[in-house]
Formats: structure tokens, sequence, C-alpha cells
């Protein structure tokens, strides 16, 4: 082969690769980033206090759910994130504040929160960011007073929307953390 298509050939490939990096790929449904109850974290990375830039906290990841326990069925509302944010916001906090009650009325009751993102951005950057999402809300309840041993949280990044569809308002409710009680 000469050089001029040698160079072609890996000039397609090095582009191709750049290409396909930053193409959405498909995961195992539920596999994601966490922190158990235990609050055992493999790899730290600092991130704000409740997505604060320069605050305290650190991201997780762990392993499946390992809440013992079952599942309560109840419904609370979610938490709501801007565009590529972390924070919340004080006009979300009530939201938090619920399940800190709940939380503190029932001292045998553990709590997972799911840390989820909207489809825009790679896969990795989404579980990233739905875990600090995840981690924002835990450190906002341990600060009000839910013990840290009965928190664990968990990415599901884009995997799991709240809503379809390839707007701002699906983009807007799938930006969220979630709520799971265990007994």
């Amino acid at each position: 082969m000469n050089k001029g298509v040698c160079f072609k050939v890996v000039l397609v490939c090095v582009l191709t690769s750049i290409i396909f990096t930053g193409c959405k790929r498909p995961g195992k449904k539920g596999a994601g980033l966490g922190t158990g109850i235990d609050g055992r974290v493999t790899a730290v990375t600092p991130v704000g206090g409740y997505g604060e830039e320069g605050g305290p906290g650190s991201f997780g990841m762990g392993e499946e759910r390992n809440s013992s326990g079952n599942r309560v069925d109840s419904e609370h509302e979610n938490v709501y994130f801007a565009y590529d944010s972390s924070q919340v916001t004080a006009g979300e906090r009530y939201k938090a504040d619920s399940i800190a009650q709940v939380m503190q009325d029932s001292p045998g009751m553990r709590l997972e929160i799911e840390g989820h993102s909207d489809e825009r951005g790679s896969r990795e950057y989404n579980l990233t960011l739905g875990e600090s999402r995840a981690l924002a809300v835990r450190q906002y309840l341990i600060d009000v007073g839910v013990e840290v041993d009965r928190i664990q949280t968990k990415s599901y990044g884009e995997e799991n929307p709240a809503e379809f569809g390839h707007d701002e308002e699906a983009y807007r409710l799938n930006r969220r953390a979630k709520f799971q009680l265990f007994e």
C-alpha cells in the first residue's frame, strides 16, 4: 500500500473512533454507579455539598441495590434539577424535607435515592451526573438529620426515563432524583 492510501485508512479509523466515542452505547438496564447503605465508596471525586461548587461530597461507585427488606410502595415527589446541574435548589428542598420526615418518623426505614439525567451527553457523563444528583440529595438529607447508614444512592443516568421524548419538557422531567423506601 502506498503512504497516501495508508494515511486515508488511518484517518478514517481515527475519525470513526472519535465519532462513536461520543455516541450513546447500549448498556445493561439498571446498571450504574452507587453507594451502599454501609457508605462504602470505591472511587472518590469531589462534588459540592448540595451540588454546589467547592462543597463537601463524593461520587460513589458501588454495588447493585443491596437494601435489605421489602420495597415500600409510596409516592414521593421527585427532586428536579436544572440542565447540567446537581444543585438542589431552594424550591426543591421541601421534597427532600418530606422524605427526611418519613425517615425520622420510621427508624427502621431505609432509602435509596436514584439519580437520573436526560438523554443529552454520553452514557458515562449521564451516569456521573445522575450519581452527583443522588449524592447531592443524600448530603442534604444527612445535613437535616437522616442517618448516613440508612441511605444509599444509585445512578441510572439516562437509562430509565420518566418521559420519552426529545423536547425540553421531556428533558426537564428526566433530570431528577427519585426516592425508593424499604422496610
